[in-house]
């Protein structure tokens, strides 16, 4: 057994890219971790390609992938998270940044100072504890892994949201903050209701729900290029075509719930033609 082969190095390097997103998100520097996250999910996306292509694919190389899938995109995202909620909680602390590393930096310290040291701030002490629910994502993420890798069901399509595009949706958030920093700070029109601490709390509930539901969702894996068969995964790309050059960041919610909804759609038209075959 080849231990150090080159899908497992990429492996590797996929669970360094999550460790440098933690690191990352620590050092207040949520602006930069989504990238590290991204790049994880590139070499990601290789380790299983060079697997198949140099047909070395093995036992290790799935335990290997699960725990680096663990880091990346479920360690990952929940600490992302739960600065982003920590930030949002003290969004009106009269603290003037000079730039946004510094702001979160601050909102970060102030929130380990109430946690850890019980040093009396702006946050009251029930409310100290709310970014901790961000940790729920982990939690579930664990989960929807652990029955990927053993749910044969999944081979061609997804059983339940899975855990890199849950990741993907959730890095909207700091990098919203970051891009919008001089409006959202101040309450300003829909970001009064985008950063408010509650509602990410139930997103983060609600999508770390969807990672182990047994909700359908289709791949982008083609077995052919024909419209036929495939409508759904063209449909989808061309949509997310569109939405990403439009609206730039703001596309990635948006394509998430795309792929959610067109899988819903998919599911209720695959479930009447069956209907219309047995009758």
């Amino acid at each position: 057994m080849r231990m150090f082969n080159i899908p497992n190095l990429f492996t590797a390097a996929n669970l360094m890219c999550g460790v440098l997103s933690i690191i990352l998100t620590f050092a207040g520097r949520i602006d930069l971790a989504p990238f590290a996250i991204f790049l994880g999910g590139i070499f990601d996306f290789f380790d299983g390609f060079l697997a198949r292509k140099l047909k070395v694919s093995g036992e290790m190389g799935k335990q290997l992938d699960s725990l680096a899938d663990m880091v990346t995109f479920g360690l990952a995202p929940g600490f992302l998270m739960m600065v982003v909620i920590i930030v949002s909680i003290y969004i009106d602390v009269p603290y003037e940044a000079t730039n946004f590393a510094s702001h979160v930096h601050f909102e970060l310290q102030n929130w380990m100072n109430a946690i850890f040291y019980n040093v009396p701030n702006q946050m009251d002490a029930p409310i100290k504890w709310l970014p901790l629910f961000a940790l729920v994502i982990p939690f579930f993420s664990m989960f929807r892994l652990a029955k990927f890798n053993l749910d044969t069901r999944q081979s061609e399509s997804f059983i339940g949201v899975p855990t890199p595009l849950n990741t993907i949706f959730f890095t909207f958030f700091p990098l919203i903050m970051w891009m919008e920093f001089d409006t959202w700070r101040y309450d300003e029109g829909i970001f009064a209701y985008l950063f408010n601490s509650y509602f990410l709390i139930g997103l983060c509930v609600f999508m770390s729900l969807l990672l182990v539901s047994e909700l359908k969702l289709f791949s982008l894996k083609f077995k052919h290029f024909k419209w036929k068969g495939n409508e759904i995964r063209f449909v989808f790309l061309l949509i997310s075509m569109i939405l990403i050059p439009t609206l730039l960041v703001w596309s990635i919610p948006l394509i998430v719930f795309l792929q959610l909804i067109l899988s819903l759609v998919d599911n209720l038209l695959f479930k009447n033609k069956q209907h219309e075959i047995q009758s």
